[in-house]
């Protein structure tokens, strides 16, 4: 019993010590028909002459000795980090991947971690200096080992509820920037930075009700941005039966929307892309997903798989609405990338900080509009497009008769400064009116 304590619990276990074979267990899930001998370190205690095939073990994957030297180092072969890569950004959890790739899941996460660094530092490199005119933007709820009701004063500040403000051009369905924290005023502002530093115009914003975003806006953009806000109403009454179970109740007032700054169009004023995206996200990232045993434990890693998620999306993630990348229709790239061009980049890739600001220049906007002096803007036609209405009539109408040329009113001022009231008619004399009438008694009071 003492020898099947030690080396796992079971009668093969201890046939095998019999035997002189080395049985090693939890580290990987391998072949049971591996036939390969496991090679053993100088000085590690253990007889080399008896030592014979490892059942669940083979050499290619078998764990580091100890020995007097130290831990012998163990890199994965790109063949496998590839695959490891791949279950990464398919939404698989880090046991699943290890199932799947023989790989332990210490290995695992350290690997994501490393990715999420490069990726952040990919993204900082390649997404600057854009030129967008439609941003919408959202928070995304998840957490980091516990949820927010459960957190303890004795739990580390990363612990709890983690959002994650992310910011999408809506014309090329791009990711330009993202920031997990809580839902407060201090990561709306360092998420409106990031922001901020990304763009070279003034692009129109839309968000949702989040109290948090308008001071956020303002304070980087400042008030002449044009920014507005899709609020919704889930007081409101609406279905509850069983299929429609998991939606918010819906009634006629759900949605409405609002202007916060400037005068934005509100016609394109939606949250509905970047919501998709949200949907995406909770699909391609394990730990996003509701009801799972695959949230995340550090707060380092999760932000490491948002980092990853949203860099893979925009290089490899064909939006089949667009037919190419988000990176393509942006113009950051001209081929969709494949797995493994994204993980050499993401390994690769040299520390990279923020982009700086720069000054935002007001961008062209569509229809009926003209530049302001100094370029303080444009000044744009609102409240209609200018077209004949639908319920007009069908038949042309007569021409008007010409009117007569009005005379120019002279004018003694040399400048050319034309004079806008010359349509008006000839001033009349000024008559004094009598506001009480002729007196009765001839004018005796």
């Amino acid at each position: 019993m003492t020898a099947a304590r030690s080396i796992g619990h079971s009668p093969s276990a201890v046939h095998a010590q019999k035997r002189g074979f080395r049985r090693v267990s939890c580290y990987f899930v391998g072949s049971t028909s591996a036939k390969t001998p496991l090679p053993v370190a100088p000085g590690s205690g253990v007889n080399t002459e008896r030592v014979g095939p490892v059942r669940g073990v083979t050499a290619e994957h078998a764990p580091p000795l100890r020995g007097k030297q130290g831990p012998t180092v163990n890199v994965l072969p790109d063949e496998k980090r590839l695959r490891v890569f791949a279950a990464l950004v398919d939404g698989n959890s880090t046991r699943a991947i290890e199932r799947m790739t023989d790989v332990h899941q210490r290995t695992i996460r350290r690997f994501g971690l490393t990715l999420g660094e490069g990726a952040n530092r990919f993204h900082n490199a390649r997404v600057r200096d854009l030129r967008t005119s439609l941003i919408e933007m959202d928070e995304v709820w998840s957490y980091v080992q516990k949820k927010q009701a459960r957190v303890t004063p004795d739990d580390a500040p990363g612990v709890g509820e983690a959002y994650t403000f992310v910011a999408l051009d809506a014309t090329a369905r791009l990711a330009i920037s993202w920031c997990v924290g809580k839902r407060d005023q201090e990561t709306a502002n360092a998420f409106m930075a990031d922001l901020r530093s990304r763009l070279v115009t003034m692009p129109q914003m839309t968000s949702d009700g989040f109290a948090a975003y308008p001071a956020a806006v303002g304070a980087e953009f400042g008030r002449a941005s044009e920014f507005a806000q899709v609020v919704k109403n889930y007081r409101s009454g609406g279905r509850k039966d069983d299929d429609h179970r998991y939606e918010p109740p819906r009634g006629i007032d759900f949605l409405s929307k609002r202007v916060v700054f400037g005068a934005p169009d509100l016609d394109k004023a939606t949250t509905a892309h970047v919501e998709r995206l949200n949907g995406t996200t909770r699909h391609f990232v394990g730990r996003m997903r509701r009801l799972s045993y695959a949230f995340s434990k550090t707060l380092a890693g999760h932000k490491a798989a948002m980092a990853l998620h949203y860099t893979h999306y925009n290089w490899c993630h064909v939006v089949r609405t667009l037919r190419v990348t988000p990176a393509m229709q942006a113009g950051l790239t001209d081929h969709v990338w494949d797995l493994g061009e994204l993980m050499a980049a993401l390994l690769a890739a040299p520390p990279c900080e923020r982009p700086e600001k720069v000054p935002l220049t007001h961008r062209t906007p569509e229809g009926t509009s003209r530049a302001l002096p100094n370029g303080r803007g444009f000044l744009r036609l609102v409240g209609g497009n200018g077209g004949p209405s639908p319920e007009g009539p069908t038949t042309p109408l007569a021409p008007m008769p010409a009117a007569a040329p009005l005379a120019a009113v002279a004018s003694e001022d040399p400048s050319p400064q034309l004079d806008l009231l010359t349509w008006r008619e000839t001033p009349r004399e000024m008559v004094q009116l009598d506001l009480f009438g002729a007196p009765k008694d001839g004018g005796r009071s």
